[in-house]
């Protein structure tokens, strides 16, 4: 139940865009400063700050392409361009910048996706850059690293109201590198003998948003028990996660 990766893909286009939008208007500043003899070191550490805000929009571009179904080899491929792309962007003196995918487990060339059946699942990518700019009026070197985590934890529960269905509910929390986060897109599903069934509004489907990454989906099963949910979800960065539980009878 993976998604493809023509939505990621689209806005992997849209990180690049919103990167190259951030670092020409600095060096419009930039060149503004050399004209008016104001360029500084002030300026060339804005410029390098402008990078690694858009290194973090191609690595969140990649890992939605990733987790929607792209491959793995999309983030090293599109981090060399993003680095290409700044060594031919700053005309004032010489910009060299590098990265490494990390590759300690749980990382492997970059990404880890583990979307498990322990009620947690995690999409993420990790990079480490090292930016050196030689200008006219000053060297700047920045070294520094990029994670991107979403993680989805859900449990659930249910109760029999008669001997043939029963009402399921689950717990929903998105985080964004650990902080609560919301979701563009949740779609429950739960599994009754081997089958997985999809939750909508022919089972009365709810889903309740308490603004903080916490929400709650409840829903009416046909069916005298209940094995497992599995909950997917899509993040406001397009970032795609899914998790399955036991849901546990009360």
């Amino acid at each position: 139940m993976r998604r493809n990766g023509k939505s990621g893909q689209i806005l992997l286009i849209a990180a690049f865009i919103i990167a190259s939008l951030l670092l020409s208007a600095q060096l419009y500043i930039l060149e503004v400063g050399k004209i008016s003899g104001d360029t500084n070191s002030e300026a060339l550490n804005d410029f390098m700050l402008d990078v690694k805000l858009g290194s973090r929009h191609v690595i969140i571009g990649s890992l939605a392409n990733i987790s929607n179904g792209g491959a793995e080899s999309i983030l090293e491929q599109n981090l060399q361009e993003w680095v290409d792309f700044i060594g031919s962007q700053y005309l004032q003196g010489k910009s060299t910048m590098n990265f490494a995918l990390e590759e300690t487990a749980p990382y492997s060339s970059g990404t880890w996706l583990s979307w498990g059946v322990n009620g947690s699942g995690v999409s993420s990518a990790y990079a480490e850059f090292v930016h050196s700019l030689d200008g006219r009026e000053a060297n700047v070197d920045l070294t520094y690293s990029v994670n991107i985590t979403t993680t989805l934890v859900i449990s659930s529960v249910n109760q029999g109201l008669n001997e043939t269905t029963r009402q399921v509910d689950a717990t929903i929390n998105i985080l964004n590198e650990a902080y609560p986060a919301l979701a563009e897109q949740i779609t429950v599903y739960y599994r009754v003998s081997g089958t997985w069934l999809i939750a909508d509004s022919a089972s009365g489907y709810r889903l309740q948003s308490y603004g903080n990454g916490t929400y709650v989906a409840s829903f009416i099963a046909v069916a005298p028990l209940i094995d497992e949910v599995s909950v997917h979800a899509i993040d406001c960065r397009g970032i795609y996660v899914q998790a399955n539980a036991t849901s546990t009878e009360i």
